[in-house]
């Protein structure tokens, strides 16, 4: 049976980490830069624990007024300090359980595009957190620096952002970028496990593997999306388990 796991972006404040965290198998719970303190780590993390599911680290900018989805200028240095650091925090509450990590926001695609800051996030991570599972951009530069580096990868792949011919995601602030249509979001999620590819905003269909599927905590119909998407791959046959490499 195809199975898939499904992750989901919590402890950012928006409300719905306590109905979300049964739906999914995966937690990137926020660790204190772009939202996040101690209080809501421990929060997050005992929900996830409650409910089996896989905790993981979210590090991203440093950027509460901008909730981390503003580039910023930022040295392959400090991208490594940054994500060591942020890491460290949740590790803090965590421990022995942390079993992930998965970037955020703006640093999420500047990573996933810049190969010098690729490898040098990879490189950290190889260094300081050799056995966490790195959730990465499908078919992107960080993935294949994080491979290279010996670190287990999944692909991730989103429900409901939309993509362009050569696989990546359309930028937040151009027309389409966020798919609100649940059918869509719906058949995209399908398409991907399934087949392994989605259909871009120009029409061509861009190959993507599909390891684990990004839900967005702060949308405001997130349990209701989850909800009806574990539905649809359950009619599917597709089997919703924790990533596993």
């Amino acid at each position: 049976m195809i199975s898939i796991d499904l992750n989901c972006d919590l402890g950012e404040g928006a409300g719905h980490d306590d109905a979300v965290m049964p739906l999914i198998t995966s937690a990137n719970i926020a660790c204190g830069g772009h939202a996040g303190d101690r209080a809501t780590m421990a929060a997050a993390v005992a929900a996830a624990r409650r409910h089996g599911v896989g905790i993981g680290a979210h590090p991203g900018y440093e950027d509460r007024a901008g909730f981390g989805r503003i580039e910023h200028p930022i040295t392959p240095a400090e991208a490594g300090a940054l994500v060591r650091r942020q890491i460290a925090a949740l590790a803090e509450v965590a421990g022995a359980d942390l079993r992930h990590v998965k970037l955020h926001g703006a640093l999420y695609n500047l990573v996933g595009r810049d190969r010098t800051l690729a490898h040098a996030v990879a490189e950290a991570l190889a260094k300081n957190w050799p056995r966490l599972a790195v959730f990465a951009p499908a078919a992107s530069c960080f993935a294949a620096a994080a491979q290279a580096a010996g670190l287990v990868v999944a692909e991730e792949v989103f429900a409901d952002r939309s993509y362009r011919g050569d696989g990546t995601l359309t930028p937040r602030d151009r027309p389409g970028a966020l798919i609100t249509d649940e059918e869509a979001a719906v058949r995209q999620v399908l398409g991907l496990v399934q087949k392994g590819e989605a259909i871009a905003l120009d029409g061509t269909r861009c190959r993507l593997r599909a390891d684990t599927v990004c839900l967005h905590g702060d949308s405001p119909c997130v349990v209701e999306f989850a909800v009806r998407l574990r539905r649809e791959l359950a009619s599917a046959g597709i089997a919703v388990k924790p990533f596993r490499a």
